[in-house]
């Protein structure tokens, strides 16, 4: 009696140790795919580029030669690739970029504008471009101011734009580089800084979707005051985290 009594023992020991172990191993996996999401997507971001500009509107002025409304521009480009080690044939269907969080910097304030067909630049900062959520669909190929992203991968992009920088009135340049603009301005680079985050959702044909929150972004980059043009990229993605969530549809 004494040695069944054991071995039932011996038994639900046993059957409670497994139980810890695969509560443990879920906890452990649950806490992993929070700190590192998704390992083996179909597509990654490999990069991102800024690049940073001053230009001037012309403001109608019959008194004064030069007379423009200061702009500083960034454009943000995101590159999507095909993860070639994922196995599995997969599509874009679309990649939608929002939740826009931005800090404002101490000189003017920050407007989202989503590309813009027939233009020379990304976009034009008109009121018809501004964009609280934008979305580009898959396509043959990428055409960013058509919205449209290659099924296999390609680039989106939007500006960010201060058009609050100030006004610049002279007679007094026969000749004007906007590039000078902020030094005749007599601005601080460093009162145009500004961050911003914001989310990547990728949505596939198959139904399936992966998102990154919080996506940061800084700029103006560096050294526009004296260059007026200025870019970087950023290759270090490993603070961007792609999660899958479900169609609540």
């Amino acid at each position: 009696m004494s040695q069944k009594l054991s071995k039932k023992i011996f038994n639900l020991c046993i059957i409670i140790v497994i139980i810890v172990a695969i509560i443990f191993t879920a906890f452990v996996m649950v806490l992993m795919y929070r700190e590192n999401g998704e390992t083996n997507m179909p597509f990654n971001l490999s990069k991102i580029s800024i690049i940073s500009t001053i230009d001037g509107k012309d403001v109608e002025d019959s008194q004064n030669r030069w007379n423009l409304r200061v702009t500083q521009n960034n454009d943000i480009y995101i590159y999507i690739n095909k993860n070639d080690n994922y196995k599995k044939t997969e599509t874009i269907k679309n990649i939608t970029i929002d939740n826009f969080q931005i800090e404002n910097p101490k000189i003017g304030e920050i407007t989202i504008y989503k590309p813009a067909q027939n233009e020379n630049a990304i976009t034009k900062n008109a009121e018809e471009n501004i964009a609280q959520e934008i979305t580009f669909t898959g396509s043959d190929q990428t055409n960013i101011r058509d919205l449209k992203i290659s099924n296999q991968g390609g680039i989106v992009a939007f500006r960010c734009a201060n058009n609050d920088v100030g006004t610049f009135i002279s007679n007094d340049d026969e000749f004007l580089d906007y590039k000078n603009l902020l030094t005749k301005l007599n601005i601080d680079e460093n009162d145009l800084q500004t961050k911003m985050c914001f989310n990547i959702t990728i949505e596939l044909n198959s139904g399936k979707k992966y998102r990154a929150e919080s996506v940061e972004a800084k700029f103006p980059v560096e050294g526009i005051k004296e260059q007026g043009t200025t870019s970087t990229e950023i290759t270090n993605l490993d603070a961007i985290i792609f999660k899958r969530i479900e169609d609540k549809n």
